[in-house]
């Protein structure tokens, strides 16, 4: 393979994985509560990150982790699998494939505002105008979806499905604070606390995982969701020369995935649903690029 080429076949695994998951969350969420999916997905994805790390002989840089440091990865552990995914599996449970996915995507956007919130980094005039696009789309799919497609909603589930928008951006604030350490490692160590966090609920929680169904689910959703695109992602921006042109590709999975859920699930997409996601992707791009290449202009 030419090393030009290495990275586009990097992301089109990872844009593949992430285009299945949201269909996968749905069938394993038919066997398993949010919880048990989770568990399982989580393991599994610690799993891969685990035998990576073997194969890379990267071990001993855990030793390079400051008490600091650790103490961070306690903290994104919690945020990332525990929190995040626990609520946005419940999301799923809750909504239509197509709608919880699309929701999720405005992460983004709650990345500026809290980025300008917490981190002071003052937002240019041009990018409210990018976010009024995506929230706009988001408005489009929540409530258009029940005005023009006549689809009752749960309200329960578009409040969660913002939080985990919330939680994920909160946690690619923390996870910044950490760039300097190997991406995998990161991401072992991360979900090692994450891992105790779900063993932990394990005395709140009663959990059967009988289902084979169910547990296929789960361990698919570790591996094509949580470990697998992020490690070839990570892959593809060490190989290539254009990191933009990566960063946009990874948009072209909520499209792809609209087609599998329709396939798959059996699930109608609404025309409200396909419109409000190019205005969230649109707002988004155009925020990370347009914006961008004006202000160094």
């Amino acid at each position: 393979m030419k090393s030009s080429s290495k990275p586009y076949v990097y992301i089109a695994i990872a844009v593949a994985s992430w285009s299945t998951v949201a269909t996968a969350f749905k069938i394993g969420l038919r066997h398993y509560s949010s919880y048990e999916l989770l568990l399982v997905a989580a393991f599994s994805a610690l799993l891969i990150f685990a035998a990576v790390i073997s194969f890379q002989k990267k071990w001993s840089l855990i030793k390079r982790i400051s008490r600091r440091e650790w103490a961070l990865f306690m903290l994104t552990g919690l945020l990332n699998p525990f929190g995040y995914y626990l609520i946005l599996f419940k999301a799923y449970d809750l909504l239509p494939a197509q709608i919880a996915q699309s929701i999720n995507y405005s992460w983004a956007i709650v990345l500026t505002l809290l980025l300008a919130l917490f981190m002071r980094q003052r937002i240019p005039a041009l990018k409210f105008l990018g976010m009024t696009i995506s929230l706009g789309g988001v408005a489009l799919i929540s409530m258009g979806s029940q005005s023009f497609a006549g689809v009752e909603l749960s309200v329960v589930g578009l409040i969660l499905a913002f939080l985990s928008a919330f939680l994920w951006a909160s946690f690619w604030i923390l996870n910044k604070k950490s760039e300097h350490i190997d991406n995998v490692l990161a991401l072992f160590v991360s979900f090692l606390f994450g891992s105790i966090f779900l063993l932990i609920g394990l005395f709140f929680v009663d959990v059967q995982l009988a289902s084979l169904k169910g547990l296929l689910s789960g361990m698919y959703a570790g591996l094509f969701e949580m470990a697998i695109p992020f490690i070839f992602f990570g892959l593809a921006l060490k190989k290539t020369d254009n990191p933009a042109l990566i960063n946009q590709l990874c948009y072209l999975s909520p499209f792809i995935s609209l087609f599998i859920i329709q396939s798959v699930l059996g699930e109608q997409i609404y025309f409200t649903t396909f419109v409000g996601l190019i205005l969230i992707v649109g707002g988004i791009l155009f925020n990370e690029y347009g914006v961008g290449k004006r202000s160094e202009e």
